[in-house]
């Protein structure tokens, strides 16, 4: 009876709540891209700009779900269309099935397409060996209402990848002699600082040597900080010169800050809560002296930035020359999770605003709360933390070093680890 009366309270806990979308879906299939396309912050923006911005005057519904009897396996089904009925417009649906491997390792797979649009029926596949660092991957269309490229009649590719140095090339087997390869890539890593080169053959007559044309090369540097999981902040500088003629300025800056919370629906020892701000900067311009067409501009710019509050609520905003989005998202983490989103688009050439909508419905990414901190310990089976010794003063944030910055990610499961070792 005296220890029931002298119970301590309980400590005060700080929520670390899961991100959104993470991994992305795209990192997936990053094993059939070249990786000059995928690093230098470019996957990160992609995301930024264009996640939940729904095209204007549409809507989109996405399904994602694997059986709990073989989790090697899930399907992704989605339906898009416009929300006003227009002939020249038709409701798009497609659904893939994937097969993997290995549940934490993404790059062995082999997945089916079928859709009512091109290509109606195509096939995937990835195998990579990270013992020796090489791979190989392809896509073949089996059925498509048209081909009229040769990338229509399938590509293959080759590459070879460690955690410093990553190089490849992907090639067309029923391709014209001009046109071999698709795209060859180099990328190497030193530190913080990454640079690279691509070579796409696009330019050039059949008479002229391709590789001769400067057209047809990219080169890029990236400046990085982070350990690349979402529980550490992490920074991303880069500069591209894209196909020789367009210059590409881009950053990207992941932070996560801790608040204090003021919801009376928590309970009293939740003092304080992670949140996840994200930014993102890219600036594109022209600098050879080919002529444009009159609507599109030499030179372009759009800036974003996103703030997860909680696991339930995420608001993005982004702005360009030509237009303005705002989009809000509301996820709930049942299983499997169901996540509505609404986007707003103003066009100031028209000077009209229009609305799109989304609906996802996914179980492939769990919910799971994570140590963000060595004051962070799990609690309960539903995965808050204890943040025993830690100090809330307003105005300040505590500095804490973790094991997340410390690069030990052992601990985390899947979704929450960095993408992998493989640059």
């Amino acid at each position: 009876m005296g220890n029931w009366m002298n119970k301590e309270p309980p400590p005060p806990m700080v929520l670390v709540p899961p991100l959104f979308d993470f991994p992305p879906l795209a990192a997936r299939t990053r094993m059939l891209e070249s990786s000059y396309n995928m690093l230098f912050a470019k996957l990160a923006l992609k995301c930024l700009f264009d996640d939940y911005f729904e095209e204007a005057r549409h809507f989109s519904t996405r399904i994602m779900l694997k059986p709990i009897d073989d989790p090697h396996v899930d399907m992704i089904a989605t339906v898009s269309g416009p929300l006003d009925h227009k002939p020249e417009e038709n409701i798009v649906g497609n659904a893939l099935f994937r097969w993997q491997r290995e549940l934490d390792d993404p790059h062995t797979f082999m997945d089916l397409f079928v859709s009512n649009s091109d290509p109606v029926l195509r096939i995937r596949s990835s195998t990579y060996y990270p013992k020796w660092g090489f791979g190989a991957f392809g896509t073949i269309p089996l059925l498509m209402k048209k081909r009229i490229s040769s990338e229509d009649y399938g590509v293959m590719g080759l590459r070879y990848g460690t955690g410093n140095l990553s190089f490849g090339a992907m090639l067309m087997p029923f391709a014209m002699k001009d046109e071999l390869p698709k795209n060859a890539w180099l990328v190497s890593k030193m530190g913080r600082l990454t640079v690279g080169m691509q070579y796409e053959p696009q330019y050039g007559g059949k008479e002229d040597a391709k590789y001769k044309n400067l057209m047809n090369w990219s080169y890029a540097i990236g400046y990085g900080v982070g350990s690349g999981s979402p529980l550490s902040p992490s920074f991303n500088f880069g500069l591209e010169l894209a196909n020789s003629s367009v210059f590409i300025a881009s950053f990207y800056q992941h932070v996560v800050v801790q608040r204090r919370v003021k919801n009376p629906l928590e309970e009293d020892e939740i003092v304080g809560i992670t949140n996840y701000i994200d930014f993102g900067f890219e600036l594109q311009t022209r600098i050879d002296d080919a002529k444009t067409a009159n609507n599109i501009p030499e030179s372009s710019f759009q800036v974003a930035a996103s703030w997860q509050a909680n696991k339930n609520f995420l608001l993005k905003g982004k702005v360009g020359p030509l237009s303005s989005s705002v989009a809000m998202a509301f996820k709930s983490w049942w299983k499997p999770s169901f996540t509505f989103s609404i986007s707003a688009t103003k066009d100031r050439v028209v000077g009209k605003t229009s609305y799109g909508f989304g609906i996802r419905v996914e179980n492939l990414r769990e919910a799971s709360y994570q140590r963000a901190d060595p004051n962070f310990v799990m609690l309960t089976p539903s995965k808050e933390h204890l943040a025993e010794g830690m100090v809330w003063k307003t105005g300040r944030r505590p500095m804490l070093q973790s094991d997340v910055n410390a690069g030990h990610f052992e601990g985390l499961p899947k979704e929450l680890r960095p993408l992998g070792k493989i640059l």
